[in-house]
């Protein structure tokens, strides 16, 4: 008979924690088998209760502190502790860093690539703001009782949380957010509620630039006839720092927070970011870091770790809006940059214009596609660069990298679990000369690092 995750009773267990999780949760131990329990730090002695046993961890919720760690310092006020991105808000900053470079070890041990008890693991590098850094919100909208909740859900759960404050937004995107639901009220627009309103107002996105303080506002919507909304979008223009209201349309089914088509209702087409003396035009959907300051540091260190020259080739396989190749392509001779979003490589080849860059390409497609066709075609690779998502590089993509062999190359991780796992197969081929990890989300279990892989001499 199969062991299926059942519910326990509210029994209140004495536990002692002895280290931390991946996702920033303390673990103890309960007859033997290993216990979740967020909110809790190593050393300290918890009064905890089971909301779930696994059959091989239990979920449990923290009911108080019987013995708390010296690392542990006051969770923000204001805010419930329960809410998604502030993981690690009770531990003192320099132990999040340690936490953070703990981590990227543990994987490696985990999955064992190539000689990696020798690689050279650098400290964390800390976040020039450990608040307020985010310069993007993305917040849901609901309607309860006549009262309007504008903020994150719970993890694991539909219950939303309002957030007036949320101390790693921005001040700018957490005041523009509270005055878009002040309107939302005012002309009582729609709200979209599963069980009673099947279309309306679902997400409210307000992005910021932080060199530039242009702020654009996406508002995303089950159905498109929404009443009111060229309304709706004249009021949020008078917001100052409001450059455009884009509308944004999705359906019940999708489970991604972005719709199918996405118009602009009023404004400029994009907003201007700048970083290390370039400009970036970002559209709604475009991808860019959401610590503006911190990106700096990654994206220096990452052209560092290249060692690139004037003669050399670099191609960047998640191109995304072409950041990293503009800011590399001074230090090249050519750019050749690669996503399957054909409005990133859109966005990319107008940002390419509007920094006057005359050496750098963008092409729509898949990285393991093109480099093969590139490579026939007669195109040396000298250096390759990589930033993938949270699943990691696609296998048909090392197997490619490890066929054409650029000579260095640099992977930006924002998963160490999946950088380790890729570097099994990437080490058949490359050396590890250097993984420093970065801190661009303080308050977060989550960590970036940058890994310099050198070809092996055969």
């Amino acid at each position: 008979m199969k062991n299926y995750p059942q519910k326990f009773e509210k029994k209140e267990l004495m536990i002692t924690i002895n280290r931390m999780g991946i996702n920033g949760e303390g673990l103890g131990y309960y007859k033997k088998k290993i216990m979740f329990i967020p909110g809790a730090l190593p050393g300290e002695v918890v009064i905890a209760r089971i909301i779930k046993e696994n059959p091989r961890y239990i979920e449990g919720a923290l009911v108080r502190i019987k013995k708390a760690s010296p690392d542990r310092v006051k969770f923000p006020a204001g805010v419930d502790p329960t809410v998604g991105g502030l993981e690690l808000a009770h531990l003192d900053y320099a132990k999040q860093l340690k936490f953070k470079t703990d981590i990227i070890r543990e994987s490696l041990e985990k999955f064992h690539p190539r000689n990696y008890t020798k690689y050279k693991i650098k400290n964390t590098i800390p976040a020039p703001a450990q608040w307020h850094y985010r310069a993007k919100a993305s917040y849901q909208v609901e309607r309860r009782g006549g009262k309007l909740k504008l903020g994150l859900y719970r993890p694991n759960s539909h219950d939303l949380i309002d957030l007036p404050k949320m101390p790693t937004q921005s001040p700018l995107t957490q005041t523009i957010i509270r005055q878009i639901g002040a309107i939302i009220t005012d002309l009582d627009m729609p709200v979209f509620d599963i069980r009673t309103h099947p279309f309306g107002i679902k997400t409210v996105v307000v992005r910021e630039a932080f060199a530039t303080k242009e702020v654009q506002v996406t508002i995303i919507t089950v159905g498109n006839k929404i009443p009111q909304l060229k309304q709706f979008a004249e009021a949020i223009m008078k917001i100052e720092h409001v450059k455009s209201v884009f509308h944004n349309v999705t359906e019940i089914e999708n489970k991604k927070m972005w719709g199918y088509h996405t118009e602009k209702l009023l404004g400029q087409d994009k907003i201007t970011e700048k970083l290390l003396d370039k400009e970036f035009k970002l559209s709604p959907e475009a991808f860019f870091q959401l610590n503006p300051e911190q990106t700096k540091n990654l994206y220096e260190l990452a052209l560092k770790n290249l060692d690139l020259t004037p003669d050399d080739t670099l191609i960047d396989a998640y191109s995304g809006v072409g950041t990293i190749g503009i800011l590399a392509a001074d230090r090249v001779k050519k750019v050749i940059g690669m996503e399957t979003i054909p409005e990133a490589v859109e966005d990319a080849k107008q940002n390419v214009k509007l920094n006057n860059v005359k050496n750098a390409d963008y092409l729509v497609g898949k990285a393991e596609r093109i480099l093969p066709e590139l490579k026939e075609e007669g195109l040396n690779f000298d250096a390759l660069i990589v930033d993938p998502p949270r699943t990691g590089l696609d296998r048909q993509l090392i197997k490619t990298i490890l066929d054409v062999a650029p000579k260095t190359f640099v992977y930006i991780s924002c998963n160490p679990s999946t950088l380790a796992r890729d570097l099994v197969t990437l080490t058949d081929k490359y050396d590890v000369r250097l993984i420093q990890s970065i801190d661009m989300f303080p308050q977060t279990a989550r960590v970036e690092a940058v890994v310099k892989l050198v070809l092996r001499d055969k």
